[in-house]
């Protein structure tokens, strides 16, 4: 039998053991938090890859101007994380992208894609006005309202042939038109190819797309990767032919998607508008691609991403 003084003693462990728990929960990391801790380590990793860069750089002048001419002063580490990515294709993404394709019909991947792209909208538009480009911004508006109502979600482009053709903005181009540098040419592990703007325009992106932030904030952790797993899918199976050509007849396959993915933003930002450098056309998937001769040199062909 337990005293008076004992059971009072209990009563004052137990709640004062709850109350810790209670503090210990109202101090537990909110899902946006999470989500800013993980956005922290893709800027940690480009960090961390920008400032390798003195450590990796060749000693050879030859190779060392080489590189700062590509603007690749992490090469030696790109190539390695390069190599890792293709692996992940190899064994996973084009396997994916293969059987999307042989699973479902052509009109049906069309919607798909259509589907995708209107999910995007919103942060296309942001960036359309962040950019002050009102015209560009009215035309994203007009494609959303279209193509979620007519188009039923987005599934049917109706927008395009009304009128309102399809483009693309992120925060790395409205960094770009705001006059900031691209930085060092980084090949991000899963991400492919980008730099230290792209790369903080890729997190800005995050946490200012509804969807995103709906996913976080209603603990739907399974939207986001989802949604990026399709958008990977989707792309690998568009371009599948003009992927697997480029990676079979490229000299330096490496060198290529370099060269390739620094003209399309720079043609991106431009928005396809020419500039003191030869014009280079604007191209929004990898159709019609002309055979690379030299990567790093200037030539028209621009797209790496839809």
């Amino acid at each position: 039998m337990l005293s008076k003084t004992d059971k009072a003693s209990k009563h004052h462990t137990a709640a004062a053991t709850s109350t810790t728990i209670d503090g210990a929960d109202d101090m537990a990391p909110t899902r946006p938090m999470r989500a800013l801790v993980r956005a922290g380590a893709v800027l940690t990793l480009a960090a961390l890859l920008w400032g390798c860069a003195a450590g990796s750089a060749s000693t050879d002048p030859e190779i060392r101007a080489e590189q700062i001419e590509a603007n690749d002063p992490l090469e030696p580490v790109n190539r390695v994380i390069f190599q890792v990515n293709r692996g992940l294709d190899t064994w996973f993404l084009r396997p994916a992208a293969t059987f999307y394709k042989a699973m479902l019909p052509p009109p049906i991947q069309t919607a798909v894609g259509n589907f995708l792209d209107n999910l995007n909208s919103p942060v296309v538009l942001l960036n359309d006005i962040l950019q002050g480009d009102s015209d560009r911004a009215t035309n994203t508006f007009a494609r959303f309202a279209i193509n979620t109502t007519i188009g039923i979600g987005g599934i049917f482009d109706m927008a395009t042939d009304m009128g309102y053709p399809d483009h693309s903005e992120d925060f790395g181009q409205t960094l770009g038109m705001w006059g900031v540098d691209e930085g060092p040419f980084i090949m991000l592990p899963i991400f492919g190819p980008s730099n230290p703007r792209d790369t903080v325009g890729l997190v800005a992106d995050y946490f200012t797309d509804p969807i995103s932030n709906w996913a976080i904030n209603t603990d739907r952790r399974w939207v986001n990767p989802t949604r990026s797993g399709a958008e990977g899918v989707d792309f690998r199976a568009r371009n599948m032919e003009e992927i697997d050509d480029m990676e079979r007849t490229s000299i330096d396959y490496y060198a290529t998607v370099r060269s390739l993915y620094r003209q399309h933003r720079k043609d991106q930002i431009r928005n396809g508008q020419p500039n003191s450098l030869p014009a280079i056309s604007r191209m929004p998937a990898m159709d019609d691609m002309p055979d690379m001769i030299d990567p790093d040199g200037e030539s028209s062909v621009t797209a790496t991403r839809r």
